[in-house]
């Protein structure tokens, strides 16, 4: 069974805690209702809520296989692909190849569906991005687009939730727990050190969160002395 890169793993890990956060978030920005997007204009529409977007990429279910935006030929170089394009960009800087490679085929994972969705969430992670949105576009073919557009609200930093929103996060891949939590606090400017076997993040507000990890490095707690809730 093929998997993804310990490189890319380690990176989407960074992304998984706030990411998942900032999914819910979206979705719950979202209405529920019909949606149409215009390319060359950036633009997509879900019911009343207009976002300038970009298309990170396509799944094709038939075929298996995730292609870039940055390497679809109907788009490449026009400006609703420039957030696909950070993405290689930073995966050419950090020697990640599953964001420098244009066509991934996925055939080989157990299961290639969730495997485009890992692809869309670490895209939607290293451009910093406040969610994807994933869309059937025909009979087998979804596509993936990124909101750029400064009316998505962002998730903060809920010091009453972290507990939960820090084991979410672990759950997701379950490649480094320690990376989840690390780059939940790098995401939210949270000064944090690190020993053999915790985690300590000082958060607004003066509490000292301490995220313990047992020799698997799994977490086994996420205290927070002194806070009430």
């Amino acid at each position: 069974m093929i998997q993804f890169s310990d490189a890319f793993l380690d990176e989407t890990e960074r992304h998984a805690a706030w990411g998942a956060a900032q999914l819910q978030t979206l979705t719950n920005f979202l209405p529920q209702a019909p949606w149409n997007a215009d390319l060359a204009a950036c633009r997509y529409q879900q019911g009343s809520v207009e976002l300038r977007v970009a298309v990170l990429g396509t799944y094709d279910a038939d075929q298996h296989e995730w292609m870039w935006g940055w390497a679809n030929p109907s788009l490449q170089g026009t400006p609703v692909v420039s957030l696909a394009e950070a993405a290689e960009r930073f995966g050419r800087a950090h020697n990640i190849a599953e964001l420098t490679t244009d066509v991934i085929d996925l055939a080989g994972f157990a299961d290639p569906r969730r495997a485009a969705e890992t692809l869309a969430f670490a895209g939607m992670g290293v451009t910093g991005a406040p969610g994807y949105i994933g869309q059937p576009a025909g009979h087998v073919t979804h596509v993936y687009f990124l909101p750029d557009d400064p009316q998505v609200p962002r998730a903060g930093l809920d010091p009453v939730a972290l507990p939960r929103t820090l084991l979410t996060g672990a759950s997701l891949l379950g490649h480094s727990p320690r990376q989840v939590v690390t780059g939940f606090f790098d995401h939210h400017a949270v000064p944090w050190r690190q020993d053999d076997d915790q985690v300590l993040a000082d958060l607004p507000g003066g509490t000292t969160a301490e995220i313990g990890f047992d020799t698997a490095g799994r977490i086994t707690a996420v205290r927070l002395p002194g806070l009430t809730a």
